[in-house]
């Protein structure tokens, strides 16, 4: 697969893991874009290195979507856990 795939379903993943796992996160939707694409990218790593076989075999296989998903998945409650609960406050003053 191509680069242009491997950010779309990069993209659709994260999406689907803040679905998953919903709740608010320090950094955004931007954020969220990019634990997508490299949960993708480590989602496909961990099927090939765990299971033996190759998780990414093609944009429509179920396998390369539940790969994405899963590193996808990973990745949002590592940064979770390493962020933890900071969250900026902005105060207005009147």
């Amino acid at each position: 697969m191509g680069i242009i795939a491997w950010i779309l379903i990069g993209l659709l993943a994260g999406a689907i893991a803040k679905l998953l796992l919903p709740g608010k996160d320090p950094g955004g939707a931007l954020v969220t874009m990019l634990i997508g694409i490299a949960g993708g990218l480590l989602g496909g790593f961990l099927g090939k290195v765990i299971f033996g076989v190759d998780s990414i075999d093609g944009f429509f296989d179920l396998s390369t979507w539940v790969a994405a998903v899963v590193g996808s998945l990973i990745l949002l409650v590592l940064y979770r856990a390493v962020t933890g609960n900071r969250r900026t406050h902005r105060h207005r003053h009147a």
